[in-house]
């Protein structure tokens, strides 16, 4: 099958595949896994033009309602962390879209940036993971007191199951967030989240990911939040991310006629389409897995893939 804007040609299945395969691991940490589908797309399928990041956006607005759509049913959607990373994230991506299509159009360059990007993610993970949780603190308490909880929950007969605790909102305001999960407390600061989201807002705008790929991990390694309470609203702040982002690059395209700006929509849809039910899964398989293992999955994907690109950049 022939794409136009991406100027390739490949199985149909194969974009399929691999947008059902990041989706479903990437989304049990909040990510979308567009991530990771984008080297997949460069090194893989040879697409490397302004149009790749705008494809990439393309896919999160496909695959993540479905997730999205399971943490709201189960409860475990913190809205307003929701709302705090979309209006720091949206503004950033305009700065985002223009820097990706005006400085980083050389596919050698965005390589370097985007290894420079998914290795940086990828440290913050694992020097949180080896430095671990402080032993009877709330996020150490919660995690752990969430997956006892499922586990019995497993155990039980379908008809006498009771539904699992959900997320409860204490107070939204200028200075914290605060909200009990599990029987535990948990707080955020407000100003904190948004100005990290700002930042992120650009490099996602860029890389062409929403920004949940960043913020996941800073919630978890420097805010100290559960991680089984933050992946709906960075999927949710994600989606709400990468629309603005299409839109922007589409509006943009026609300004730019010898460069391929614009998504390539079929692309984008197949993969879509994949991470739309990888999604799903992973978002109902979540609470089944240890959150540890979780983010080593993420870690190593995240280290690995950015080590490729610096090693292939050097060499």
């Amino acid at each position: 099958m022939y794409f136009p804007i991406a100027e390739i040609d490949v199985a149909p299945w194969i974009p399929f595949t691999a947008g059902f395969l990041v989706a479903f691991v990437c989304s049990m940490g909040g990510v979308s896994g567009a991530n990771l589908l984008l080297p997949f797309q460069i090194s893989f399928l040879g697409f490397t033009t302004p149009a790749v990041s705008a494809t990439n956006h393309l896919f999160n607005i496909i695959a993540i309602p479905s997730g999205v759509y399971r943490f709201i049913r189960e409860g475990r959607m913190v809205w307003p962390l929701t709302w705090i990373v979309i209006a720091g994230t949206v503004p950033g991506v305009f700065i985002g879209v223009f820097a990706r299509i005006h400085y980083l159009p050389d596919p050698t360059h965005f390589r370097v940036f985007a290894g420079a990007v998914l290795l940086y993610i990828g440290f913050v993970m694992v020097r949180s993971l080896i430095k671990g949780p402080v032993p009877g603190t709330e996020k150490d308490s919660a995690e752990k007191r969430f997956h006892e909880l499922v586990r019995s929950f497993q155990k039980k007969d379908a008809a006498t199951r009771e539904p699992l605790p959900r997320v409860k909102l204490n107070h939204f305001g200028l200075r914290i967030v605060d909200y009990t999960f599990y029987g535990e407390r948990i707080t955020a600061p407000t100003i904190g989240i948004f100005a990290l989201s700002t930042i992120v807002g650009v490099v996602g705008g860029i890389y062409g990911i929403g920004g949940g790929a960043i913020i996941a991990p800073f919630f978890v390694a420097v805010f100290h939040l559960p991680v089984y309470t933050i992946a709906g609203a960075c999927l949710m702040g994600t989606f709400i991310t990468s629309v603005v982002a299409v839109l922007f690059y589409q509006f943009l395209a026609p300004f730019y006629p010898e460069l391929a700006v614009a998504p390539d929509w079929m692309l984008g849809v197949l993969m879509g389409i994949g991470g739309m039910i990888g999604m799903y899964a992973g978002a109902r398989a979540q609470k089944f897995i240890p959150a540890n293992l979780i983010k080593w999955i993420l870690a190593s994907l995240l280290v690995f893939t950015g080590s490729r690109y610096a090693l292939s950049f050097l060499f």
